[in-house]
């Protein structure tokens, strides 16, 4: 081009702002009108966004940085493979973007996920650009997800382990340096505004009077803007969503010190830069601490985290070992464990023997012995010798990976007493601002002093205190499950912790729960219809859960036969077909449900079991019955301990159990509780819960079967223990991961005390406020004094809360 010749024009890409020539732009037609971009990749994403009817996204854009994001980093699927939990009808999946550079950012990836088929929820935090999403996957998968935000010009990245603690590390880091700063240039400001204070008593020249005003005015600077930068970007943000929050209040508080100040000093008036420094400095310090406290309860996730291993020796088909990472192990693949090395997933024991510590995830200090077809889990350690493992899953799937996401959920999950918080807070804000603007009138026009009306409505802006109150329950929450979950107590929910602490009626399962649920055959009575009774029951009870399943399978020692067309009927019984006949195992009413009926005398036989405290297990061939096993489970060492425990709470007891009215009559006089249900199928123990909750009371049930599931999801609180069923863990509002009946007694001991400390709180929190507030209207607070009280009001609640830690 000659220098004669105009340069060509510069326009902006229309989708990512960035300038470009007019000359090498892609443009296009679209909607009839000419739209230039600089590359295609930009020109796709434009007409996604319009073809989807999201064109309002460049409306709502504010603080757009030009250009085209970093697409750079491959977003391969089996990098989040790992990540994906969910059932098969819902997977769910959390994801980090890249390229989010504004709230309208968070709204388009939003609206335009949920408009995939198939995606059912999608959520995006702007303060940590973590999605979470989930979808069903019968219709769509992970790789349209990733595809489609990386197609609107967001790169998702697998969430690392510890991201959480690490945000707030950062955060406590960064209220450090802020802190220093503005506890640095405050003490020198102090220096000054002591003097100028005794000049203002005493007299001071005017040459020297200015210039400690001026250095006065210098050293509060990079207090209000640097170190007070948190609370000013926040009272924007406020005020842009329309959510108006405390740090309005301090940042009005401080830049009308600091504005009122400088005008002073073109007046000759006074100034109190010392007051937006210490307003700054004294919010800082809470700030700080609560930081830290937030951030030692949090800890607990990130314990957690480092238990799970990223590598594991891979064994090949052809007994080669490889060290690979623990996400490219896939379900069915074999792994070695060495002595000393963690299980990095969970699975079944092929081959070797070795002690394993699980004190991490169970409680239990003594070693646990694994052989060949033992469970192990991941995160546990194998203290001596070598196993090899059948993989189950992926790391998303284990018993650690489930009670992370417990403990994750716990904390995200709010109780209903946070509910009175809440609403508090949406409207105190701005009754506080009206308040402090009346406040500021009536003293202007009653006394004619502009700095005291300033400084008494400065004072009511400082010392009203939202913070203490949004503090009072999330905070004891966190700390409280925190606490339980070290005992090996996970709840699910700080919503659960509040029903716990109401409960007056507590539900106990007989089998595996206060008995010992590893019953032991002492007897067996075979009819004589069939030969090798005990074969064909330890072949047919060999597929079930039940604990009498499990103890008359163990005691065959030899090979089991082949059985077809099983079928568990929950509580009551199972039947399959073995060698051509039909066989079936269960109680007195599911054989009378299949047609099938004793003759007297085999009914004195069974009767006379039952009276001795002993389940029989009924066996029929065909239609004829063809023998009994009679089995005895005995109460466990710690029921009695724990059912005393829970009589001095006055509690009420009752026993709900699937067993025979005999064995039942047997276990309740043991253990001394007289309201004992019997002979119940699974949806009868809900039903029998749905009525006690009918009279008013608050009904906690613990169980550990298959069919406790129902009455577990009836129930207000549900516990299962560490030993129980998969079923009965999902429905189970608290998993009690220590094999110790009396952590139930703790747990409510907990729950009570947390919710005691709540309510503590926030009587203090309201308490502080009623009477504070009235006192800086009347002038009677300094703003200095306001700062440090509402400083120390939250300091309160943080020291009251981490009592919990000791529960």
């Amino acid at each position: 081009m000659s220098i004669n010749e105009p340069a060509a024009a510069e326009v902006r890409c229309d989708h990512c702002l960035q300038e470009i020539n007019v000359a090498s732009a892609v443009t296009a037609i679209i909607s009839g009108e000419t739209k230039h971009f600089c590359c295609h990749g930009c020109q796709g994403v434009y007409e996604i966004i319009r073809n989807n009817s999201l064109d309002t996204f460049y409306t709502q854009r504010r603080n757009w940085e030009p250009g085209p994001p970093d697409t750079g980093v491959s977003t391969g699927n089996a990098a989040f493979q790992s990540t994906v939990t969910g059932t098969e009808k819902e997977s769910h999946v959390e994801l980090l973007l890249s390229g989010i550079r504004c709230s309208s950012c968070i709204w388009l990836i939003e609206k335009y996920l949920l408009k995939l088929p198939g995606v059912l929820s999608a959520r995006v935090n702007y303060a940590t650009h973590r999605a979470a999403v989930s979808w069903a996957p019968e219709k769509t998968g992970l790789n349209a997800i990733l595809e489609a935000l990386c197609s609107i010009g967001y790169i998702p990245h697998p969430c690392r382990s510890g991201s959480t603690t690490d945000v707030l590390a950062e955060e406590k880091t960064d209220l450090l340096l802020r802190f220093g700063t503005a506890s640095f240039f405050s003490m020198q400001l102090m220096l000054f505004t002591a003097a100028l204070y005794a000049g203002f008593f005493q007299g001071m020249e005017i040459r020297y009077k200015l210039p400690f005003q001026l250095i006065s005015w210098a050293l509060a600077t990079p207090v209000v803007f640097y170190s007070g930068f948190p609370f000013i970007n926040g009272a924007w943000r406020s005020i842009k969503t329309g959510a108006l929050n405390m740090d309005l209040l301090v940042t009005l508080g401080t830049l009308s010190a600091y504005s009122y100040s400088i005008a002073a000093i073109l007046l000759g008036e006074e100034v109190f830069f010392d007051i937006a420094a210490m307003i700054v400095t004294f919010i800082l310090l809470g700030r700080f601490l609560e930081a830290g406290s937030r951030l030692k309860a949090s800890n607990a996730i990130n314990e957690l985290l480092e238990l799970q291993p990223q590598d594991a020796m891979l064994i090949s088909p052809d007994g080669g070992r490889t060290i690979v990472q623990v996400a490219d192990v896939q379900e069915g693949e074999h792994i070695e464990i060495i002595p000393g090395d963690r299980i990095p997933l969970d699975g079944m024991v092929m081959e070797g023997e070795a002690e394993v510590n699980e004190s991490m995830l169970t409680g239990e200090s003594n070693a646990v012995p694994k052989t060949a077809g033992s469970r192990a889990f991941a995160g546990t350690i194998a203290l001596n010798g070598r196993l090899k493992i059948r993989v189950e899953g992926n790391a998303a799937q284990t018993v650690l990976a489930g009670i992370i996401r417990t403990v994750r959920d716990a904390q995200a999950r709010k109780a209903p007493i946070q509910g009175i918080a809440d609403r508090t807070a949406g409207f105190f804000v701005p009754a506080t601002i009206v308040l402090a603007l009346m406040t500021f009138a009536f003293w202007k026009f009653t006394s004619g002093n502009t700095v005291s009306a300033l400084m008494n409505a400065v004072s009511v802006l400082v010392i009203a205190c939202p913070c203490a109150l949004g503090l009072a329950t999330p905070l004891a929450i966190l700390v409280g499950t925190t606490a339980a979950g070290k005992k090996g107590i996970l709840v699910k929910g700080g919503d659960v912790f509040e029903t716990i602490s109401k409960t007056t009626h507590v539900v106990l399962d007989k089998t595996g729960t206060i008995t010992e649920g590893k019953p032991s055959v002492t007897d067996i009575v075979d009819f004589g219809t069939t030969e090798e009774l005990l074969l064909h029951a330890a072949s047919l009870e060999a597929s079930s859960e039940h604990p009498s399943g499990r103890a008359i399978t163990a005691l065959w020692n030899g090979e089991l036969l082949s059985v077809e067309h099983f079928r568990a009927v929950p509580g009551k019984g199972v039947s399959a077909v073995i060698n051509g006949s039909n066989w079936k195992a269960g109680s007195k009413t599911f054989m009378e449900n299949e047609g099938i009926t004793c003759s007297a005398e085999q009914e004195i036989t069974a009767a006379t079991f039952e009276s001795d405290g002993k389940t029989v297990v009924r066996l029929a061939c065909g239609r004829a019955p063809a023998g009994m096993i009679a089995l005895i489970d005995d109460l466990r060492k710690d029921a009695l301990p724990m059912i005393e425990a829970l009589r001095r709470k006055k509690l009420n007891l009752s026993i709900l159990t699937g067993d025979n009215r005999g064995v039942a009559a047997y276990i309740s006089l043991k253990c001394g509780i007289g309201d004992v249900e019997a002979e119940l199928e699974p949806t009868g123990k809900a039903e029998s819960i749905e009525r006690m909750k009918k009279t008013g009371a608050f009904v906690m049930m613990a169980g550990d079967g298959i069919n406790d599931a129902p009455a577990l999801t009836a129930a207000d609180t549900g516990i299962t223990l560490g030993s129980s069923t998969g079923l009965a863990l999902e429905c189970a509002d608290v998993a009690i991961l220590k094999n110790d009946l009396t952590l139930i007694d703790t747990l409510i001991d907990s729950s009570r005390k947390c919710f005691s400390i709540i309510r503590q709180n926030l009587v203090w929190a309201f308490s502080y406020n009623l009477i504070a507030l009235p006192l800086a209207v009347s002038g009677l607070l300094h703003p200095i004094m306001s700062s440090f009280l509402m400083a120390a009001s939250s300091l309160i609640v943080v020291g009251n809360s981490m009592r919990l830690r000791n529960i």
